[in-house]
């Protein structure tokens, strides 16, 4: 472990003796609690049978040559398969698509895509072993595709064919449904659980679905999610899955990357929602403008009907003026050029209240169930969202007011201890700086914060980060995160570099600590009654990412753990 000196923040209290009472200096009033931000259980996920997205139970059979005409860039076929032309007797029927061979299924349409590492037709005959009735590839696949003996459709670019066969395949199964999109660099997390929250009160005789980072929720079942947007097979089959048990309302979160790879192809939204901007992913854009044009593809007749954007963000307001599709703007910091306001303010250390203003002046109360002025304008952007989807406003906003809390976004951990504990999935430089702000303004005590970078993303932002924690903490443990191919060290010397260039008398105490269990045990043992522990980046992950291999760790778990091994050594 290495430790680096630095002065005390200088809006934090002297560090008071340690107890183990309840007493002295807390954060909140209750003397029986380590604090008052909403605990969020851990979710209660399903396990899945069959590998792959959950499928319909029922599907209509959908003939090959159908699918085939739907094509809109055909490839040329190689010698001796099927070419898509009138359809013979025996001319197969689809039932399913995958573009996953382990998640093939009898009747299947494999979609054989070309890879950084592979292609997908070095599987097509796993494939054609579990069921497959077709495969749909790319010239370069096709050769060996047909050496299955399979039918085979072939694509310049299939995967941007994938997402409308998809669609075709489980008959449309979004259409009749309100979808709302959530886009933006930070608080589509936390924006989709707050909607979805505002959907449920306003759907009170239906089923709401949600489909994001942490989970996938089909009513009130749980599935854990593999990534942010599910790729375009795997999603219009939960859309089935979600027709057929009774859901008429879902929420889903859209990265840039499901963008630029299709994976909301065959989707059009009623409501699509734009939450900010800031530099993230710079190791899949070129830069800022790619990553603006990425999500701005959101905001097209082919992807949504209406827009949600925040006025506040500089590339909100250029989004204002570039959106192919009409617009309702929003603004937490009160503007008056925005269709919808924040006015009256008032922050709490577990929530914020306001008075959302409307176009028409209309005047809702509303609860921010998070602390912050980010979840202030998170909060207005589900309400906005579902407002502009027909919802009544107030009831929207009573039940995002209901929302207890939201995995690994200022997620309390509570073991009996005298402080405040809490894990946040902070792992970009503004979401820190948002989150250690909001935590400022919460207690008189000081702040002792984990933080790490991922390894094989966005280097960048690595040195602004440690600088972050360096500046706003009073306490910074820099640790790893998930390093995955990179030197945990080299990821640390850059963050450390960051933190070196923030001036001593405006920089915290630096701790190097690369054993992200020992910096969680190395904070928590600084904490005093009154303080704040904040374990930063990994939020509701559940495992760490090392040279490849996926390891058991949950920070929630990590940090429960140290503060009861804390407290028995005391």
């Amino acid at each position: 472990m290495i430790t680096i000196g630095g002065h005390p923040n200088p809006s934090a209290r002297p560090v008071p003796e340690r107890t183990t009472r309840h007493g002295g200096d807390r954060f909140g009033p209750d003397p029986g609690s380590a604090g008052n931000l909403a605990a969020v259980p851990t979710a209660d996920q399903s396990t899945l049978r069959q590998p792959g997205a959950p499928r319909p139970a029922h599907v209509r059979p959908t003939p090959l040559a159908d699918l085939a005409r739907r094509l809109s860039a055909p490839g040329p076929a190689p010698a001796g398969s099927w070419d898509g032309g009138a359809p013979a007797a025996d001319d197969p029927h689809v039932t399913g698509i995958t573009h996953d061979s382990r998640a093939v299924r009898p009747g299947d349409l494999y979609a054989a895509l070309p890879g950084a590492r592979a292609h997908g037709a070095d599987f097509a005959a796993q494939a054609a072993a579990a069921g497959a009735v077709a495969v749909l590839t790319d010239p370069d696949g096709a050769e060996r595709a047909a050496a299955t003996g399979l039918p085979v459709l072939t694509a310049a670019d299939p995967r941007a064919e994938m997402g409308e066969l998809a669609a075709a395949v489980y008959g449309r199964p979004g259409e009749g449904m309100l979808r709302i999109g959530i886009t933006g660099t930070s608080g589509k997390t936390t924006t989709s659980y707050l909607a979805e929250g505002g959907l449920r009160a306003g759907h009170a005789a239906g089923r709401t679905g949600l489909i994001g980072t942490v989970e996938t929720r089909i009513g009130d079942e749980r599935i854990k999610s593999e990534r942010t947007t599910p790729e375009a097979t795997d999603l219009q089959a939960l859309f089935a899955v979600m027709r057929e048990r009774g859901v008429d309302a879902a929420v889903m979160e859209v990265s840039s990357h499901a963008l630029i790879l299709g994976r909301v192809d065959g989707t059009v939204f009623d409501v699509a929602v734009f939450t900010n901007l800031s530099p993230e992913h710079m190791e899949f854009h070129s830069g800022m403008e790619d990553y603006f044009q990425a999500k701005a593809r959101l905001f097209t007749p082919r992807r949504s009907r209406l827009g949600v954007v925040n006025l506040d963000d500089e590339y909100g307001r250029r989004l204002v003026a570039e959106a192919g599709v009409p617009l309702v703007t929003f603004s937490a910091q009160g503007s008056l050029d925005a269709d919808w306001r924040a006015e009256d303010v008032q922050a709490g250390p577990m929530d914020s209240r306001f008075t959302a203003i409307g176009p028409k002046g209309e005047r809702v109360q509303a609860v921010a169930p998070l602390p912050g002025p980010f979840n202030v304008a998170n909060t207005l952007a589900a309400l906005v969202a579902l407002a502009a989807a027909g919802l009544d406003p107030q009831t929207a906003a009573d039940g995002i007011a209901a929302v207890p809390g939201v995995p690994g976004r200022l997620e309390r951990v509570d073991a009996g201890q005298p402080y405040l504990a809490v894990v946040d999935y902070a792992h970009k430089t503004d979401a820190v700086e948002s989150v250690l702000r909001a935590l400022r303004t919460t207690t008189e005590g000081r702040i002792h914060v984990v933080l790490g970078c991922g390894g094989d993303r966005d280097a960048t932002k690595r040195g602004p980060m440690g600088a972050a924690a360096a500046r706003l903490a009073d306490t910074a443990v820099l640790t790893s995160d998930n390093p995955r191919s990179e030197d945990p060290l080299q990821i640390l010397t850059a963050m450390l570099a960051g933190a070196a260039e923030v001036p001593s008398g405006q920089r915290g105490h630096v701790i190097v600590e690369p054993d992200r269990a020992a910096a969680v045990a190395a904070a928590v043992a600084l904490a005093r009654p009154g303080d704040i522990v904040l374990v930063a980046g990994k939020g509701h992950e559940q495992g760490q990412d090392i040279d490849g291999e996926v390891r058991p760790f949950d920070d929630r778990e990590v940090l429960r753990a140290a503060i009861e091994k804390d407290r028995q050594e005391l």
